[in-house]
Formats: C-alpha cells, structure tokens, sequence
C-alpha cells in the first residue's frame, strides 16, 4: 500500500490476465470435476452422459419441469415404465427420474433417420413398426426387462391431440411385464409441449409437470402373457393408474378394439 496516498498498488497487464485466466482455468476444473463425480453417481455411459445432460438442461430451463416422485429400484431390478402420451419428448422427463437409461419403444423410421439414428442407438430405444404386430420388437423389450433394464411404452399407442384424458389402451407394456417377470411404473405427464408436429416442440417453452407412481406389483399374473382377459385386465388397471396420478380416480379405462393375439407381441 502507498503510505501518502493509502492506496493498493496497481498490479501489471500482464499480472492481471494471469489471475483472470487462473480464475477461469479453476472454474472449468471445478466444473468439470463436479460433472465427472455426477456422471460416476449415474449408470449412464460415457456416450450417454452428455445426452442426459442437455435433456436434462432442456427439461428444467425451456419446459420448466417440475416432478413429483422418483424411481427407486434396487440394483439390476428391470421395470417397465407406462405414460400418457401428449408429446414426441415425453420420454425427456421421465429421464429426469431415474439414474439410468430407459429403452423406450420409438417409431422405426425415427431410429433410421440419419440425423437420429446415432443418438437413437446411444440412449438403446428400442424401433418398432407402427402398423401390425412387432414381434421383434416386442422380443428385444422383453429381454432387456428381463436383464435389468428399464423399457419404456405409452398404452395408448399413439400421441393423444383430443381432449380426452387418456385413448383406449393396448395390452404391449402388460405382454413385455408378464413375460419379463417385473414391476410396472405408471407416470403422468401435464403440459407436454406439442405443435402437431415431430421436432416443433424442440423450440416451445412450457411448464411441464410429471408424476411418478408407485410401482405396480404384478407377480399374481405371472405365467398368464397367453390369456387375453389378464392382458386386458392388466392394461385396464396401467389407465386406471395413469388417471388417478391425474387426478381423475374414477375414470373409465377403456382397450383399444383392434385384433391381436396374446403371446405373439404387441406394439404397445
């Protein structure tokens, strides 16, 4: 300090942009440390991670999410997820529940899309035909429940643009949970942002809201993927579920009335 003017002394140029870029060179390693702890707590792999990342920067900056509920299975334990399905990124928030990739079952032309198909592969959705019964499909889900892993379908089939709080459901995620032998969890979805459109919602704000249930223990029907009333009776009661986290407890689940013959798959 200048003992006449009490002032401290000025440090160099040079001396300055030294600190200031230390201050920053610390600053994206204390960031970059704190990432590599958050990624290390996950079970996302080093090509996942910056996917969940950004969905999960996406979800709580531009759709405003807001979750009630959360995802806890032991280790290795498989599940399937069932939603209502008001938007194409459904899935970005069920992501924020869960430490762990979900396999969703995506529309096959989506995983060909060149500009998709990397990322499709990377986050393992799962391509299933949209028309008829997809039985490889169906398969794949089965196994990756059976082995610990989490799948993820929407019981309406189709995204829901009427006014009507659910369509009438499918038996797909109640066949892949009877087969694989897992707990099925139900989510609702508010506020989903959607324009009609496949990417539009990429660019709307929202404010979204996901609940998250309990899990559904289904063991009583274990054995039964061939019997068409447990098929129905379970699907029935994944609406029923999805409704009451929405409010609505006495709404009446209904089934989608096209054929399909249990035990051979289903879309879902």
């Amino acid at each position: 300090m200048n003992p006449i003017t009490g002032n401290l002394p000025m440090l160099s140029p040079l001396v300055t942009d030294i600190l200031a870029v230390s201050v920053l060179a610390a600053f994206v390693v204390a960031v970059a440390v704190w990432l590599i702890i958050a990624w290390r707590r996950t079970h996302y792999t080093l090509a996942q991670a910056p996917i969940f990342a950004f969905n999960y920067v996406m979800c709580r900056v531009l759709w405003r999410t807001v979750t009630s509920g959360r995802v806890r299975l032991p280790p290795g334990r498989g599940a399937v997820f069932v939603c209502n399905h008001r938007g194409p990124i459904d899935p970005a928030f069920i992501a924020l529940t869960v430490d762990r990739p979900v396999s969703w079952l995506v529309a096959k032309e989506y995983c060909l899309n060149p500009f998709l198909a990397g990322m499709m592969r990377t986050v393992k959705a799962i391509p299933v035909g949209r028309t008829g019964v997809d039985t490889a499909a169906t398969k794949l889900s089965i196994r990756c429940a059976e082995e610990g892993g989490l799948v993820g379908l929407f019981p309406e089939g189709r995204i829901n643009a009427t006014d009507a709080l659910l369509l009438p459901g499918r038996p797909g995620a109640a066949l892949i949970a009877i087969r694989a032998e897992v707990p099925v969890i139900p989510c609702y979805v508010k506020g989903s942002p959607y324009d009609g459109t496949p990417y539009g919602c990429l660019f709307m704000s929202a404010t979204v809201h996901l609940t998250v249930g309990r899990p559904i223990d289904i063991s009583e029907y274990y054995g039964r993927n061939s019997d068409r009333a447990a098929l129905e009776e379970l699907t029935k009661r994944f609406l029923k579920e999805i409704a009451t986290l929405a409010g609505e407890e006495n709404h009446q689940a209904e089934l989608a009335g096209r054929f399909y013959k249990p035990g051979h798959g289903s879309s879902g």
